[in-house]
């Protein structure tokens, strides 16, 4: 009987962490929607990105980044295919940085998570897809264009 009830009580508990977590996905969805006004759009800038000192260094070599200095930061960084998916990638991807970086765990050098590839390869090809239709898909386009690679772009370019 008291396997029966503490497995009753786990149930119970799994859904309200997941009632929990939903409760907060929303009140941070809301508050982005409805809150500071020009919330969702000052964070759409780069110089938003650019803000925080970690970013710092990627910021300066974008400025640096000849014509990809265009765009901003969630053009290439987030997916753009669909503004459901942008919005909820911008939430879990800021949610994410904001816990590293008050965490401390912040890496030395920053890199894409794998998730993070897949969407900036993505918007590559979304935007230059007249030139990349018959180029071999394997690759990552930074593999050639090393320059769009904050890293290799301006001052950092020469570190």
């Amino acid at each position: 009987m008291n396997i029966l009830k503490y497995k009753m009580d786990l149930k119970y508990k799994n859904v309200f962490y997941v009632i929990l977590i939903n409760l907060l996905f929303l009140v941070i969805l809301l508050f982005s929607a409805c809150g500071k006004t020009g919330f969702i759009s000052k964070t759409e800038k780069s110089e938003y990105c650019g803000s925080c000192h970690v970013m710092q260094e990627e910021y300066v070599a974008w400025m640096h980044s000849g014509s990809h200095k265009q765009k901003v930061c969630v053009e290439c960084h987030l997916p753009n295919d669909n503004r459901a998916l942008h919005y909820f990638w911008k939430t879990i991807d800021g949610l994410k940085d904001l816990l590293i970086f008050h965490s401390g765990k912040i890496p030395e050098r920053i890199k894409l998570s794998a998730h993070g590839i897949k969407v900036v390869q993505s918007n590559c090809i979304r935007c230059h897809e007249n030139m990349v239709m018959m180029i071999y898909k394997n690759r990552k386009c930074w593999e050639c264009h090393r320059r769009i690679m904050h890293i290799h772009t301006g001052i950092i370019g020469t570190i």
